[in-house]
């Protein structure tokens, strides 16, 4: 039996301090591994993702795996992967360019100590007739509920998305999406927060979902009229 040593970095991204943010494997290969062995890689990790890129002409693909299953796009891993990639493995130049199985090509910058992703926007359909199951799930009904690539759940207050205690048995049986709860934000600084849950892809609730803002910031972006916005994912973790 062959074996082969692969390197495996675990970054928490989105913070500044330790045991914050989201954390993610990152698992640099040369070439792909059997799909197979990628999932059970990601499900021996425990973590809500794990990421895997391979060297393409003029960057890297990149493929994301929570426990369970595959995704076509995630924020905390893709920052976690250029961090390692700039910090741990000598990546040249400030920009790296990843190209993506179903979400395109994705750019990571670095700017001094920062590193900023460039994620796509994503648009959302409003609801006008109930989610019976989104409801059970939540366990309260949202003001508004948008379907896009995920359900986008509006409610009036932080305190709301606070307070929410999902079934979660029930959210998993939800085809495909997974469900972002969102409302205004009580701090002056913060334009909104939100909570993300994905327990149909083996992560009951993200602690920082990047890819949860496709979304978020367009509608937030629309409502409030503003083009930079301030935010918080109100998880423990935070």
């Amino acid at each position: 039996m062959t074996r082969q040593k692969l390197r495996l970095f675990q970054v928490d991204a989105f913070t500044e301090r330790l045991f914050q943010g989201n954390p993610a494997a990152v698992c640099p290969l040369d070439a792909w591994l059997p799909d197979a062995l990628l999932q059970s890689i990601a499900a021996e990790n425990n973590l809500a993702e794990t990421a895997y890129f391979v060297p393409v002409k003029d960057g890297y693909e990149l493929r994301w795996f929570t426990p369970t299953a595959e995704v076509k796009l995630c924020g905390h891993a893709t920052l976690a992967s250029a961090f390692v990639l700039f910090e741990c493995l000598g990546h040249s130049g400030n920009r790296i360019r990843f190209k993506t199985r179903h979400s395109g090509e994705l750019a990571v910058r670095r700017d001094a100590d920062m590193l900023w992703l460039d994620f796509p926007a994503q648009s959302a359909e409003a609801l006008n007739t109930p989610v019976p199951t989104l409801v059970s799930g939540l366990n309260i009904q949202p003001q508004q509920v948008f379907a896009g690539p995920n359900y986008l759940t509006v409610f009036e207050r932080e305190a709301d998305i606070a307070a929410l205690n999902p079934d979660m048995r029930v959210l998993a049986t939800l085809p495909e999406r997974c469900v972002i709860a969102t409302a205004p934000a009580d701090s002056p600084e913060l334009d909104f927060v939100s909570r993300f849950f994905a327990p149909n892809y083996g992560v009951d609730e993200d602690p920082v979902t990047g890819s949860a803002h496709c979304m978020l910031a367009p509608y937030w972006g629309k409502r409030l009229n503003k083009t930079t916005l301030h935010t918080r994912q109100i998880s423990k973790r935070g």
